[in-house]
């Protein structure tokens, strides 16, 4: 099996975003990033390319996946036979958003922790 051309919009620290370098990383997959909140030309460019404002949005082998979940993201890669399932866990949930603490912090301009 080839490897996958993945290009991942993803937020800095985001509960959806880590579900989506979750999945990744269970099944050893390079990607790109493209952190929206570092660079508002990426923001920019995943709107164009996905038609809408809201993250995570993943590209796989050139296909826009707008708006998804890590969970979303395995079960597309699983049915279209991107990957091959497997029973590695990971230590976040790949599908939650982020807790209102976080999106205090994040309102305020403070760091949050997320483990990874």
């Amino acid at each position: 099996m080839s490897q996958p051309e993945i290009t991942a919009y993803l937020k800095t620290t985001c509960g959806w975003s880590n579900g989506v370098r979750a999945v990744l990383a269970k099944y050893s997959l390079p990607y790109t990033e493209k952190d929206i909140i570092k660079n508002p030309a990426f923001r920019f460019e995943m709107e164009q390319k996905s038609g809408q404002p809201l993250s995570p949005c993943v590209e796989i082998n050139g296909v826009m996946l707008p708006d998804i979940s890590g969970e979303e993201v395995e079960a597309y890669m699983l049915e279209r036979g991107v990957v091959t399932a497997n029973e590695v866990k990971t230590d976040v949930p790949l599908n939650a958003p982020c807790t209102d603490a976080q999106h205090a912090a994040m309102a305020q301009g403070q760091g949050i922790k997320m483990n990874l």
